[in-house]
């Protein structure tokens, strides 16, 4: 294994194809508004992310709650749920399923997250993509890491790695040598980050997302894991896509931008708007 567990988002110039089912959920018509984030790298290093994850779930005026990968900083099976802090981030999971409708996708950091851990959450795993009919329209949902096709070698360990294979191998190890392993990746990741310019981060290539837009009959183009939040035409000239923010509360620039779907479209929001009830925030 190596420290591409954690893709530093590197590029390169060899395409790999993508070839994922599309799996679909239908909002039910009393949804009035639908929160979506992702990247929240959580992590005990990190507490004051945790603080601001922790005030989102509780005080989120969503109907729904969709988190598209990489809440963790790394997750190394579903037993590490009741450590210290994981045990902590599933208390705060589990309370906000208990009120709302929360849905879990896998990033390149947690995408050992498994239902076990869904269902100790009241939480909906997602597969991805999925394609989520919502308000009449039809929205693709990913993590974006399997569509950033410059980063050549994360994408070959990618295949590797997400094959039963490959994980019936790593889970058989006991907790602390998959902790070891996870921390060695991580390090090793920060490391190769450190080099790098955010500019030079792969990002979603257009040729991955234009065939998924047109198989779903979608418009909308929903994603997290480059950390370039913003909405733009993308993939053709019909289709728009939201890329959502990460979340860091503990270093300079802080970042926690929520994105909010609701009958009138999209809208960005800072953490402490998302928390105003609906009607301050119309």
């Amino acid at each position: 294994m190596t420290g591409q567990f954690f893709s530093a988002h590197s590029r390169g110039d060899t395409a790999v194809s993508t070839n994922m089912a599309l799996s679909a959920l239908h909002a039910p018509p009393s949804w009035r508004c639908i929160d979506f984030i992702s990247d929240l790298h959580l992590h005990e290093s990190h507490p004051r992310t945790f603080d601001a994850f922790q005030r989102f779930l509780q005080g989120t005026p969503a109907d729904a709650v969709f988190i598209l990968g990489d809440l963790f900083e790394a997750w190394v099976g579903d037993d590490m749920r009741h450590q210290p802090f994981e045990a902590a981030c599933t208390s705060v999971l589990t309370a906000a399923g208990a009120r709302l409708s929360l849905h879990l996708m896998v990033g390149n950091r947690d995408f050992l997250l498994g239902q076990e851990m869904a269902r100790a959450c009241n939480a909906t795993l997602l597969a991805d993509p999925t394609v989520l009919h919502a308000f009449g329209l039809r929205h693709v949902l990913t993590h974006g890491d399997a569509w950033c096709l410059e980063d050549v070698e994360y994408q070959a360990f990618r295949a590797q790695a997400r094959s039963e294979a490959w994980q019936a191998r790593f889970l058989s190890q006991s907790l602390e040598a998959r902790l070891a392993t996870a921390k060695a990746m991580r390090d090793a990741s920060e490391a190769r980050k450190y080099d790098m310019r955010q500019e030079e981060w792969a990002d979603v290539a257009p040729e991955a997302a234009a065939p998924v837009l047109a198989e779903a009959q979608a418009t909308e183009l929903v994603h997290g894991h480059t950390h370039r939040p913003g909405t733009e035409t993308f993939a053709r000239p019909d289709a728009r896509r939201h890329v959502l923010s990460d979340w860091d509360l503990d270093h300079a620039p802080h970042r926690a931008e929520v994105l909010r779907l609701s009958a009138q479209g999209y809208v960005r929001l800072s953490l402490d708007a998302a928390l105003a009830p609906l009607e301050a925030a119309r």
